[in-house]
Order: C-alpha cells, then sequence, then structure tokens
C-alpha cells in the first residue's frame, strides 16, 4: 500500500492521472499509516522474534512497546476523513492503474481497514493465549497486556466519538482526558422553576449522550446519519457542559439502581440521570468520584 499507492502519488509519471482536487491529499488518505509500519517493521517484529522460543511470555513484549500503540489511535481517528476522500475519488483511473500494477483483488480501501482490525485483533489473539498460558511465567504479563490493549481500544472507541461532536465553541483538547462517554436519560431541574424533582418522573426524559472530560462533563444530542461505513456514524450536537469544578453527586436515587444525580452550583441545577443499566452507573459514579477527588 505505501509503495504502490502512497509513494505513487508523488511520482511524476503517475501525476497525470491524479485530480487536482486529490493531490496533496496524501495525508489524509494514508493518515500515519507509515509510522505504524515502521514501527512494526522496526520495533515490534524484532521484539516479538525474540519470544519464539516462549511465546508464553510475550506479554513482556507489548508492555514494553504499549506507548508506541498509541499511534493507532491517530491513525482511527484521520479514518472518517480518509473514508470521506476515498468514496470521492475511489474510481479514479490512478487507483485503478495501482491495483491493476499490484495485481491486487481487492480496492485500497480494504488495505486501508487493516490498522484498525489489526488492533482489534491483539486481545482476541491475547485472550487466546492467556486461555493456555494461566499457571505458566508470563501469565500476569499476559493479562496485563490484554488489559492494556484493552484500554487503548477504549480510548480509541471513545475519541471516535469525540472527533463526531459538532457545535462546540471551545477546544475539546483544553477539557482534559475523555475518560467516559455514553448514552442516558435524562431529566433536568432548575431551582429557579417551580417543578418539584418528584414532578419530574412524569415528564419524558430527554436523550442524551455524555461525555466525561476531566474537567467537564458535556450533554450532546445525537443524531444518527443516513450513509454507508462511517458516513452512518451518528453525531453529536453540542447542548451544554458543566464545570467539574463545580460539580456534586448523589449516587442513589430512590426507586432506581440505575439513576444518580449530577448537581450544579450547590443544587442550582440538578441532572437527574439514567444509565442503562446498574453496572454502567456504578462505572461513571466510580470515574466521576475519582474526578471530584
Amino acid at each position: 500500500v505505501l509503495q504502490g499507492y502512497a509513494a505513487e502519488m508523488d511520482n511524476p509519471l503517475m501525476a497525470h492521472l491524479i485530480s487536482p482536487e486529490l493531490q496533496n491529499k496524501k495525508d489524509i488518505l494514508f493518515g500515519n499509516m507509515e509510522e505504524i509500519y515502521h514501527f512494526h517493521n522496526r520495533i515490534f517484529l524484532r521484539e516479538l522474534e525474540n519470544y519464539i522460543e516462549y511465546p508464553e511470555l510475550v506479554g513482556r513484549c507489548f508492555l514494553d512497546q504499549m506507548e508506541d500503540f498509541q499511534i493507532y489511535e491517530k491513525y482511527c481517528q484521520n479514518k472518517p476523513r480518509s473514508e470521506s476522500l476515498w468514496r470521492q475519488f475511489s474510481d479514479s483511473v490512478f487507483f485503478q492503474e495501482c491495483q491493476r500494477k499490484l495485481d491486487h483483488k481487492l480496492s485500497l480501501d480494504s488495505y486501508l481497514l487493516k490498522p484498525v482490525q489489526r488492533i482489534t485483533k491483539y486481545q482476541l489473539l491475547l485472550k487466546e493465549m492467556l486461555k493456555y498460558s494461566k499457571n505458566c511465567e508470563g501469565a500476569e504479563d499476559l493479562q496485563e497486556a490484554l488489559t492494556s490493549i484493552l484500554g487503548i481500544l477504549k480510548a480509541v472507541n471513545d475519541s471516535m466519538h469525540q472527533i463526531a461532536i459538532t457545535g462546540y465553541d471551545g477546544n475539546l483538547n483544553e477539557l482534559g482526558k475523555l475518560l467516559m462517554q455514553g448514552s442516558f436519560n435524562v431529566w433536568i431541574d432548575h431551582k429557579k422553576g417551580h417543578s418539584k424533582v418528584k414532578d419530574l418522573a412524569r415528564f419524558k426524559p430527554m436523550q442524551r449522550h455524555l461525555f466525561l472530560h476531566e474537567k467537564a462533563v458535556l450533554f450532546c444530542k445525537k443524531r444518527e446519519e443516513n450513509g454507508e461505513g462511517y458516513e452512518k456514524a451518528p453525531s453529536y450536537s453540542y447542548k451544554h457542559s458543566l464545570n467539574m469544578a463545580a460539580v456534586g453527586i448523589t449516587e442513589n436515587v430512590k426507586g432506581d439502581a440505575k439513576k444518580f444525580e449530577i448537581w450544579y452550583n450547590a443544587r442550582e441545577e440538578v441532572y437527574i440521570i439514567q444509565a442503562p443499566t446498574p453496572e454502567v452507573k456504578a462505572t461513571w459514579v466510580n470515574e466521576i468520584r475519582k474526578v471530584l477527588t
């Protein structure tokens, strides 16, 4: 892909096949695939080869390189831009010519999906290895490697949602790390209004997608898109946010194990939040507690 497509975009002999709108778009189309390739080729593959005789110790190899796996997050974040560009130019003569020369059965987009598939495949391989390495040396490292890879997958998944937020004025990066995101039923009670919290139960809740950052929690409205692939991915229109410095939390709401409250400015505003399951609620309450303490 890097030699047969990406490098060809800079080949003067191929220039006449590339439409002007596609020129200088190499970085968008291929993202940081070259960085991923070099990481595997120069570092990770060599490390793995050290464990050919001792496969049960391979967890160490993942743990030593865990920092470098962040490059996948960058790749996945760019993927929607890449896909949208590919859709515009997928029938370009340039791509057809490259594919013919490479004698590939599949078109370029199948290969651009490979890094996304790869990062999700590692957790399956590690789970499988753990199954057969229960009591041997290295089992702990395998478990830790699996946990770390799952953490990276969660970060990738969260960031894919975060880049779909629209209408937020500030810079999302200034809100600190994105810790959690998910969909909830939300009721809001303003002290300025006259409604009592118990009356709220009668109102239909709002569907909101929450993004919990270290410094703020964002409330967004999810909009499903119609389209193919990433086009089908939802977008989230920003509604409002609460600064975590002024937030309080009530873990239990009478009568519903899935509900908790976030309140603001000494209960001037109360947000009753209903999670899809008690487990999801527990995870969120724990994360919010950590931020607040």
